[in-house]
């Protein structure tokens, strides 16, 4: 396979770096970087909106957490917290000197390593055929995730290449799978994609990197989560008036405390964006409200999306549970059984509209308590308000008997209605990084 010039590719207009090669020998490439700007004041990245902006951008944090977990694998990052970054240049890292990369033979070869090819039906081959393409994506992600692309630490690369491209074709597949089944001049409705994985395993990272894939190939698409669709303030209020001591439904997350009509109008509409000039305003949280408590954002703050819309990534850590018997889910926690009444109504407000699934698999639920420590443990070092360790194990706990109810049908069954062949399952280590796929 011949030394492919990594820099060949066009940029699309919203990104402009220029550099120069300083020298070539024995198939591997040599490059100096200058003038690193990305142009950002074009983006839709309004869904890292409050703490859920920060819930990414404390993913990159290079400080070790006192679990001894180590540094996240975005080592030598510099975002800053609290700063909503697309209004700042992305591309200040990079160093000035010339630097030594790979050779494309090498990346090849670790590609075609990565654990999810064979379930996205990726050979070898067409590995070889599409290697521009490959190259070109992830220096997308390191533009947008401000990594030198000379310099990859390995889990960086594997995140980058056994993660976040192979999941991004994966999805195109399903785009151009969804697209056949109309026939020419009839609108075609956005495929909706729905994540289900548990908090803190990378998810909201996972859609914000397909996110600005999309937009950078130029395909519209939108981004929703579950937390949008909670209850106001007044409504969760309600509640926990109406369930007195159960902890799971003190405080939002559980099933019961989502607006649900809110939900069935939002969705819907976002199925009918199939035309130029269409527009709507998606619902948005704002989590900080009320001492934490939380309460839906001013309808004068949600973005705004336009139609044609060609794909819609929801989000959610319970997306897909389904209800079991009750005897089943109080031998987990009595305290599930009103639970599991309410999820009786979730099919229709969200699963029925998604058409296409990745459920992110983990071993073991109790890793959502260290992740969720990482995160606020980023967020106290890095001068924000963050929850105690107390705190932490506190909230989790809330939803820890959810997981432990519903996660092992989820994992065998896959969620309701949903079609195999347009279900990708995606095993993730304590590390967030992928090892399996079914």
């Amino acid at each position: 396979m011949a030394t492919l010039n990594l820099f060949s590719q066009p940029w699309q207009p919203t990104i402009s770096p220029s550099f120069f090669c300083c020298s070539n020998s024995n198939n591997n490439i040599s490059y100096a970087y200058q003038n690193h700007n990305i142009i950002s004041n074009n983006s839709k990245f309004h869904f890292f909106s409050n703490s859920r902006q920060f819930s990414v951008l404390s993913q990159f944090s290079t400080h070790s957490s006192k679990s001894g977990s180590g540094s996240s694998w975005l080592q030598n990052s510099s975002f800053a917290s609290g700063i909503e970054y697309r209004k700042r240049p992305l591309c200040s890292v990079f160093p000035t000197k010339p630097a030594q990369v790979s050779s494309v033979e090498d990346l090849y070869q670790f590609i075609c390593s990565g654990p999810l090819l064979d379930k996205i039906g990726i050979t070898q081959e067409q590995v070889a055929e599409s290697i521009d393409n490959w190259l070109l994506y992830g220096r997308y992600l390191c533009r947008l995730f401000q990594l030198n692309e000379l310099y990859l630490s390995e889990p960086q690369k594997a995140r980058i290449y056994h993660y976040y491209v192979p999941v991004f074709l994966w999805c195109e597949q399903q785009i151009e799978e969804h697209q056949s089944k109309f026939k020419d001049g009839e609108e075609i409705p956005p495929l909706v994609i729905g994540f289900s994985a548990p908090q803190g395993c990378g998810k909201t990272t996972l859609v914000f990197a397909l996110d600005y894939l999309f937009e950078v190939i130029g395909r519209k698409s939108a981004t929703v989560s579950i937390d949008d669709f909670y209850l106001t303030a007044e409504g969760q209020t309600k509640l926990r008036e109406a369930n007195p001591g159960n902890a799971l439904l003190e405080y939002r997350g559980n099933a019961g405390s989502h607006d649900l009509a809110l939900s069935v109008e939002t969705l819907t509409a976002l199925t009918k964006l199939t035309r130029e000039g269409v527009k709507m305003k998606l619902p948005r949280y704002d989590k900080s409200a009320f001492s934490g408590r939380g309460d839906r954002a001013d309808p004068s703050t949600w973005p705004e999306v336009e139609g044609p819309l060609k794909v819609v990534l929801f989000e959610g850590w319970m997306l897909g549970f389904k209800p079991l018997p009750v005897e089943a889910v109080k031998a987990v926690d009595p305290q599930l059984e009103t639970v599991n009444k309410n999820l009786e109504a979730y099919y229709d407000a969200w699963d029925k509209y998604i058409k296409s699934w990745i459920v992110i698999k983990i071993k073991d639920p109790n890793c959502v308590f260290q992740w969720r420590l990482q995160a606020e443990i980023a967020m106290r070092e890095a001068g924000n308000p963050g929850m105690t360790d107390e705190e932490v194990r506190d909230f989790v706990s809330r939803y820890l008997p959810a997981y432990y109810a519903y996660l092992p049908t989820l994992y065998s069954e896959g969620p309701s209605g949903s079609d195999p062949h347009r279900l990708l399952t995606i095993e993730i280590d304590e590390g967030r990084n992928p090892i399996l796929a079914s």
